[in-house]
């Protein structure tokens, strides 16, 4: 008997065009653009919608991801709320530069809450009647270089299983589908950085109009916010380190000292909503494709949060994605998309994994390091007097067209 077959008959099948693992951001967004072209899907989730809801993630918006979300039919709140800025400032000792995004790169960015975008997505798929699964667990893959995959798993207690034309692998760095395409196929690259972000939110206004990064010689800081009255604060910290050893009061001491003393007096302080601490990576696997599977989002690659491009990526892996299935069910099963599906994507991926590793190298503190510490201020000083080089910043924060 097959690993994973235990339970299942032939009576038992379900049939829909694509079965998508996961209803994260990337997961939901993908069910609603097939379903707004004519496309079936059904989405599985093994957590339940108040979990993933509640997780707490980034919130800045390249104008592409924006756009897709409109399209998506989910950008109605997004547009009343989210919070449009035209540049973000740099900071490092006393000094301060502020990257003009609209005058450098003719783009603006949008801060609005990746939890917001997660509650919206599905409420947009509830309304639409899609068909969402959450608590699916003991998802397997089964059959996916034939022309009918097949996805079982266990909900309600039954044992289930679905067959379709496609898997899109949306569910993250743990789940199944990246695990599912055979090892001697799948290529990773990692690079894990020796610190964490430690992250506080809280209901106070934001620091300043627009994001501020901070280079400091205790470690980076970045001041961001989710909306006018409600910020979030991360310092830099030891992958030792621990929630409980930060109450409030020190949280908001390190972040003042770390500051140029043109922002300090600006700093509003109050009680924490939440805080934790976050190890940085990056990892991107390849291919993106193992025959009937394509892999999307942080199911595929993780970036540190320094570029804010995780969401963005995720983003423009499934407008890839989605086209090229557009393509097949439109065009008598044409694959020219589906085909180069891991070429467009990957292109986009490295090229946003290289910002944000650069950025993270720029901006944080690498322990005791005299040589690497004057590459940096050289760097940033270089930067501050090149208009190339701001353009190249601007041009890649605010994110760099989509391929398809």
């Amino acid at each position: 008997m097959a690993p994973g077959s235990a339970g299942f008959h032939n009576d038992d099948m379900q049939n829909t065009q694509v079965v998508i693992i996961g209803a994260g951001p990337s997961g939901l967004l993908l069910s609603l653009l097939l379903q707004r072209n004519g496309i079936d899907s059904i989405v599985l989730e093994q957590r339940t919608r108040a979990y993933v809801e509640a997780r707490i993630r980034a919130g800045l918006l390249e104008q592409q991801t924006v756009d897709l979300l409109d399209e998506a039919g989910a950008g109605e709140r997004m547009n009343r709320e989210r919070l449009v800025h035209d540049g973000f400032e740099m900071a490092w000792g006393e000094r301060t530069l502020r990257i003009d995004l609209e005058g450098l790169a003719g783009k603006r960015v949008s801060v609005y809450g990746q939890t917001e975008i997660q509650h919206d997505l599905a409420e947009a798929r509830h309304r639409s009647g899609g068909d969402v699964r959450y608590q699916a667990t003991d998802v397997s893959l089964h059959d996916l270089e034939s022309g009918r995959p097949r996805v079982r798993f266990v909900h309600g207690g039954t044992a289930q299983e679905i067959q379709c034309d496609f898997v899109a692998g949306c569910d993250g760095f743990h789940g199944v589908s990246r695990k599912s395409i055979p090892a001697s196929i799948l290529r990773t690259y990692e690079r894990i950085y020796p610190f964490g972000w430690l992250g506080l939110l809280a209901d106070v206004p934001p620091l300043a109009e627009e994001l501020v990064y901070v280079n400091h010689s205790d470690g980076f800081a970045l001041c961001s916010m989710r909306s006018r009255t409600r910020s979030r604060y991360y310092l830099q910290c030891s992958l030792e380190d621990n929630v409980a050893h930060w109450p409030d009061e020190r949280f908001w001491e390190m972040l003042h000292s770390r500051l140029p003393a043109v922002h300090q007096a600006h700093l509003k302080t109050g009680p924490s909503i939440e805080k934790s601490i976050a190890p940085l990576r990056s990892f991107v696997s390849e291919p993106m494709r193992h025959g009937r599977l394509f892999l999307a989002g942080d199911a595929a690659h993780i970036v540190p949060p320094t570029g804010a491009k995780g969401l963005n990526l995720a983003a423009a892996d499934v407008r890839v994605l989605y086209r090229g299935l557009v393509e097949y069910y439109r065009n008598q099963h044409r694959t020219t998309l589906l085909d180069e599906y891991s070429q467009r994507a990957l292109s986009r991926v490295w090229k946003a994994t290289r910002f944000s590793w650069w950025f993270t190298t720029l901006m944080h503190r690498f322990g005791d390091d005299p040589f690497g510490r004057q590459m940096q201020n050289a760097e940033l000083d270089y930067i501050s007097g090149s208009r190339a080089a701001a353009q190249a910043i601007a041009e890649n924060y605010a994110g760099l067209d989509f391929d398809v």
